[in-house]
């Protein structure tokens, strides 16, 4: 007797898992900036933002605003940036149509302005993420996490978009998961001047967010390098 063929179990999507390695895949220094307080005070006096989620459909939240260190104060990020990852030269990458990562830029946002997103940044872009925390009295919960996928029945899947997929929505094969998709593994706080930098292939995401007047809000720079 012929019975109906079942249907076959759905392949769940996987990603490369490693658990991050301080040292490895992210690194981190206190009281960084030598001159922070004032370089977080001239980022929060600026007048011109450009606007983002929830205000405008873009992928980043709150707004942000270009060239947030001058080009010494680079120049330091830099060398520590080679030095703790043995880099011999940084850049910044774009896309055949011009796209670019939003390198430099001050980002400020509140708490009713997002939560967290996991994703992971363009390997074809970056190679190293980084953020500097500048809000001078934050809420040390909501610095930077790090996740791994979650399936369904609990049990728990990778954390690293490898080969040769460029980012989550191809490593995964759906624009986006839901946040209960995701495990938090491993939490950085939020302290001002401290320098957060990681492997931007590593699902990652802001833990949280604070304030609602512009002068309390989660304030970070951000930077994305090729090496």
């Amino acid at each position: 007797m012929l019975r109906p063929s079942q249907p076959a179990p759905l392949k769940l999507p996987t990603l490369t898992y490693r658990r991050p390695q301080e040292g490895r895949d992210y690194w981190v220094q206190d009281d960084f900036l030598p001159d922070a307080l004032a370089i977080s005070q001239r980022c929060y006096s600026q007048t011109e933002w450009q606007l983002g989620a929830p205000h405008r459909a873009e992928p980043w939240p709150g707004m942000r605003s270009p060239n947030a260190l001058t080009p010494d104060e680079m120049a330091y990020v830099e060398a520590w940036v080679k030095k703790v990852t043995g880099a011999k030269r940084l850049w910044q990458e774009s896309t055949p149509e011009g796209s670019t990562l939003n390198h430099n830029h001050v980002q400020l946002v509140g708490m009713d302005e997002s939560a967290a997103r996991p994703h992971t940044d363009s390997r074809k872009l970056c190679r190293y993420a980084c953020v500097i925390y500048l809000t001078p009295d934050p809420d040390p919960t909501c610095g930077t996490s790090f996740f791994r996928l979650r399936y369904p029945n609990g049990s728990l899947g990778g954390n690293i978009c490898s080969p040769p997929h460029a980012n989550l929505r191809e490593a995964l094969g759906v624009k986006a998961l839901p946040p209960d998709a995701w495990q938090e593994e491993i939490r950085i706080e939020n302290r001002f001047n401290r320098i957060l930098l990681y492997r931007g292939n590593l699902v990652h995401s802001a833990t949280g967010y604070f304030g609602f007047e512009q002068a309390d809000r989660r304030m970070t720079i951000v930077f994305f390098w090729m090496a």
